[in-house]
């Protein structure tokens, strides 16, 4: 197989003010991402889960402290070496018209391409098995412009997979899914952390799924992290009124024994008057 497995990755925040403009989403953040681990970042929304991500991945020049990665600042890692290392996968991507779904995944291999070497049998390895891993190779000449949102989502996962970094970093990657698609997505992710050695860092809604897929949970609210653990440590609860708002009952889910959020209800302070 051309995606073969990785070696571990370290991220850290620290000290990290970041957010956009003069808005500061979230100051003196600190965290460590755990090397070949799935972590997943949950919280409400506006928390900073997003910003946090976008900082990790030097989207965003934080206002204050730095991201390091395997002990350099991720801002002297020149654009190229950074994207060997490290992928990531946005929340909305916009890709050039007339672009078919192979020749948008082929662009994951960029950052292996020199003056002295082009297209290799290797490109073309990484390109054909992550198409495989999606379930797009039978769209591989089909317009990206022409695609479903669904399908359209795990092009791009292919894309960043063809890029063969060790470290992957998800903003909402099931957005756009049925159901059945989520599920196989997240077992894909799960598969490349736990066969292939990829440290993986998502942002996901469902407490459910980051409970039954992560290794690492890190829950935010108001910028900050509130809690960070095994799931079974973190999705408790009080942590998910204190977080969410939201009253409800956490059981062991029958089939994965991970925590199992059931919502009680409407919260009484959300009751509309009148």
């Amino acid at each position: 197989m051309s995606i073969s497995t990785k070696a571990p990755a370290q991220l850290q925040a620290r000290g990290l003010s970041a957010g956009y403009d003069r808005k500061i989403v979230s100051q003196e953040l600190s965290l460590t991402i755990p090397d070949g681990r799935f972590t997943v970042i949950v919280g409400p929304n506006a928390c900073g889960k997003s910003t946090l991500l976008k900082t990790l991945a030097r989207l965003i020049k934080p206002h204050a402290g730095e991201v390091v990665l395997d002990g350099r600042s991720i801002s002297a890692i020149p654009a190229k070496e950074l994207a060997r290392t490290l992928g990531l996968l946005p929340q909305s991507s916009i890709s050039p018209d007339g672009i078919t779904v192979a020749e948008l995944v082929a662009r994951g291999r960029f950052p292996h391409q020199k003056l002295l070497r082009q297209w290799s049998k290797e490109d073309e390895a990484a390109v054909t098995e992550a198409m495989a891993m999606t379930g797009v190779t039978a769209l591989s000449a089909t317009l990206v412009d022409e695609l479903s949102g669904g399908q359209r989502q795990r092009v791009w996962v292919a894309m960043v997979l063809a890029q063969e970094t060790p470290l992957l970093l998800l903003d909402e990657p099931t957005t756009f899914l049925d159901i059945a698609h989520q599920i196989e997505l997240l077992e894909l992710f799960r598969e490349l952390n736990r066969t292939r050695g990829y440290t993986l860092v998502a942002v996901l809604h469902d407490l459910n799924h980051a409970s039954r897929y992560a290794d690492n949970i890190v829950a935010m609210k108001d910028g900050r992290v509130v809690a960070e653990g095994a799931p079974a440590d973190v999705i408790t609860e009080e942590l998910v009124e204190e977080v969410f708002g939201l009253p409800c009952r956490v059981i062991e889910d029958p089939v994965s024994l991970t925590p199992l959020v059931i919502p009680l209800g409407r919260p009484a302070h959300a009751e509309m008057a009148g």
